[in-house]
């Protein structure tokens, strides 16, 4: 498993015990298919504006409508609201908090001791933020690096990661951040296609850098942090490379400062490598205008964010959601405190550092909730009931309007809820899901145990992240909110799909946006820059969406990936395997279907925490290659999906057919994942192509979906 799955799935673990297959407290399910919306949109707020539709032009189908947010229907935003409208770089928006919040604490970490327990988080302030960032700034600059050269960050998060693209900030060169899950193949391409000059590494990872820099040509200086007193290793001679740790250029900046160069707002502030299911890495190219304009967007929308409130950064800051994180938090200056780099010790980060924000992606989300039914299951009869009972009074508090949870609602936090909010420090006031969408009854769930604001966002790399945010006074579920200030949006039809613009009651298409958070294009790639990027500037981000009462998005389906099946019937394969992961048997899916059959397969990987005490109570094999091979075990997990799909209300041809149980998970490592947890189709059905045959030559084979088998057809 991959580094930040490991952090998540850790996380999850010592939230709680694991649930086991059978009964468990069920809260009620919203669904999200089709063109209806559920019937959260009948209740309180669901015709208060959230967006306002303009005719851009007219068609001849009609008007061709685009949405804006009701904050800001006239004017797209580009920076900050008075008095930060002279934010227009991420190095102004540093200047800015280290004028404002000085002493304020920036960047926390924490330390061990002699024994090698971590202590309390220590900090440094804005103020000492700022300088050390020039002292980086300036050391570079004396090492030979120049003003719009591309200098790489690959570690985990940090705030060494921070201060030196804050000092490339200073200085006007281009950060390029690398995964710290990517293995040596794609770091060297990235090195390479980037044309890095420099370097900055932690200890951690220098093996992979020293053992791929001779392949480099481009890259001069290695610069390196954590190797305490260890001496640097010494580089393959044909690489022309200095290493030096950070320290000594930090040291050697000091004793020669330089004046900051500032960037321009149309300056490339980055440039972002999505992971991509297929091919290389594509290097999204982002402006400092572009990422000023994505945080502006969601500020405007932030009402309880204060300086100093808590955010704690362990979403990896190479992605996107984390980098806007971290712009946010530095604008409104926050306090950000470093994961210690321990998976096993992630949890005791988050209740030593006590956050007021906290962000992740449904997968964690998800984990949470099933760990605390489990314990409610498990329980005594008296705190199941208690537990059920004030549930049940938040939840018919929050479904009438009432997110505070209704006048008991501070009575059944302290006596039911607190310990559960105690598990992620105690003070949260935000949580923010993005990255895949997240289902309506754990999105209820997060809202009625832990007494916050609970966001939904959507996003892209390409539009600098954020898209649509949900608005904390909204009671509604089941959709990503509207667009927020600084982009556009609008659906454009997908004919061979069935999803127009002109739908009743509600219009469904592609998502397009535009407007000031659009990235300027894929590095070196105009070919694909033309093919998401049409003439009149609208970004086709390749998602299906239907706009829902008060101009609220709903994200129903994904126009990439998709197949055809013989029947002539079009499958989205991701939105089935979202549905499937919520069996409880099922940690990971793939669906695939065959164009010449009018079946779908899946290969499953199964959840051990589940399927071992599911297996145990039957005498079944303790070993998960053994049990993935029990006709019992795949029938049950079998089972189990077919129940999901039923209350998801899949249609008969989007059920799988068959299935096979693997042990081994998709992961980074095994190139089955991106980092950012997407499933690399391609790469999956490469490895699992005798699985999928296997699976296919046991099924009969149907004519045109009709349920009769053509005997006459030879797989």
């Amino acid at each position: 498993m991959d580094a930040t799955g490991r952090r998540l799935q850790v996380l999850s673990q010592q939230l709680g015990p694991s649930p086991e297959h059978g009964d468990q407290p069920q809260l009620e399910r919203v669904h999200t298919s089709g063109n209806e919306p559920s019937a959260e949109f009948n209740q309180l707020g669901a015709d208060e504006p959230y967006a306002i539709s303009l005719p851009e032009k007219l068609t001849p189908e009609g008007p061709w409508h685009v949405y804006r947010s009701a904050f800001s229907p006239k004017k797209l935003m580009s920076t900050f609201e008075a008095p930060d409208d002279n934010v227009f770089t991420l190095y102004d928006n540093w200047e800015t908090a280290i004028a404002r919040y000085p002493h304020v604490p920036a960047l926390g970490t924490r330390k061990r001791d002699i024994k090698g327990n971590l202590g309390p988080y220590t900090w440094l302030t804005y103020s000492q933020a700022g300088d050390i960032r020039t002292s980086i700034g300036s050391g570079l600059l004396q090492l030979g690096i120049q003003p719009k050269a591309t200098v790489g960050l690959y570690s985990v998060n940090c705030k060494e990661w921070v201060l030196v693209d804050a000092a490339a900030h200073a200085y006007s060169m281009t950060s390029v951040p690398l995964y710290d899950t990517l293995g040596p193949d794609a770091v060297e391409y990235i090195c390479n296609h980037a044309e890095l000059s420099m370097v900055a590494c932690s200890a951690a990872v220098l093996p992979v850098m020293t053992g791929c820099i001779a392949r480099c040509p481009t890259v001069k200086l290695l610069v390196v942090w954590g190797t305490g007193t260890a001496r640097l290793p010494e580089l393959p001679e044909a690489s022309h490379c200095r290493i030096v740790t950070l320290d000594q250029v930090e040291s050697l900046g000091r004793r020669h400062p330089r004046a900051h160069i500032p960037p321009r707002p149309s300056d490339l502030s980055t440039i972002c490598y999505t992971s991509g299911t297929t091919g290389t890495p594509k290097g999204a190219m982002l402006s400092h205008a572009n990422l000023v304009a994505d945080a502006a967007g969601t500020v405007a929308l932030l009402e309880e964010w204060n300086p100093g409130d808590k955010h704690i950064s362990y979403l990896p800051l190479a992605h996107i959601y984390e980098r806007n994180n971290m712009t946010v938090a530095v604008h409104l200056g926050g306090s950000v405190g470093f994961y210690s780099g321990n998976v096993q010790e992630l949890l005791d980060d988050i209740v030593a550092l006590k956050p007021q924000i906290f962000v992740s992606v449904p997968r964690l989300w998800n984990r949470i909730y099933d760990r605390v039914m489990a314990t409610v299951r498990e329980a005594n009869p008296v705190s199941r009931s208690l537990f059920e009972r004030a549930y049940a009074y938040k939840k018919a508090a929050i479904d009438s309007g009432d997110l505070s949870g209704g006048r008991w609602g501070p009575f059944w936090d302290r006596l039911v809820f607190s310990k559960i909010r105690a598990k992620l420090g105690g003070e949260i006031k935000y949580m923010t899901s993005g990255a895949s969408p997240i289902s309506a009854e754990v999105m209820q769930f997060l809202r009625i145990c832990f007494s916050c604001h609970v966001l939904e966002g959507y996003g892209m790399t390409e539009t600098s992240c954020t898209m649509t945010i949900t608005r904390p006074d909204d009671p509604t579920i089941g959709h990503v909110g509207a667009p927020i200030p600084c982009c556009e949006l609008k659906l454009v039809d997908i004919p061979e799909m069935n999803y127009v613009t002109s739908d009743k009651p509600y219009p469904r298409g592609e998502i397009c946006v535009r407007g000031p958070t659009v990235f300027q294009g894929y590095f070196k790639d105009e070919a694909q820059t033309r093919d998401v990027i049409d003439s009149d500037g609208w970004l086709h981000t390749g998602d299906v969406g239907t706009w829902l009462p008060g101009g609220r998005l709903r994200i129903i389906d994904r126009k990439k990936n998709i197949f055809k099946l013989a029947q002539g019937e079009y499958i989205a394969p991701e939105k089935i395997e979202n549905v499937y992961a919520r069996s409880p048997f099922v940690m990971q899916a793939f669906v695939y279907g065959d164009s010449l059959r009018s079946q779908l397969v899946a290969v499953v990987v199964p959840d051990p925490e589940v399927l071992l005490p599911w297996a145990r109570e039957r005498g079944l094999p303790q070993d998960m290659p053994a049990l993935c091979r029990e006709p019992a075990a795949v029938s049950a997990v079998h089972k189990s999906m077919a129940e999901e799909g039923r209350i998801a209300q899949l249609r008969g041809f989007e059920h799988v057919q068959a299935i096979t149980l693997i042990p081994e998970p998709f992961t980074v490592e095994n190139n089955l994942l991106t980092p950012t947890f997407k499933l690399k189709r391609p790469q999956v059905k490469a490895a699992y192509q005798a699985v999928i045959d296997a699976m296919y030559h046991n099924l009969p084979v149907f004519e045109n979906g009709t349920g009769v088998a053509d005997k006459n057809k030879v797989l």
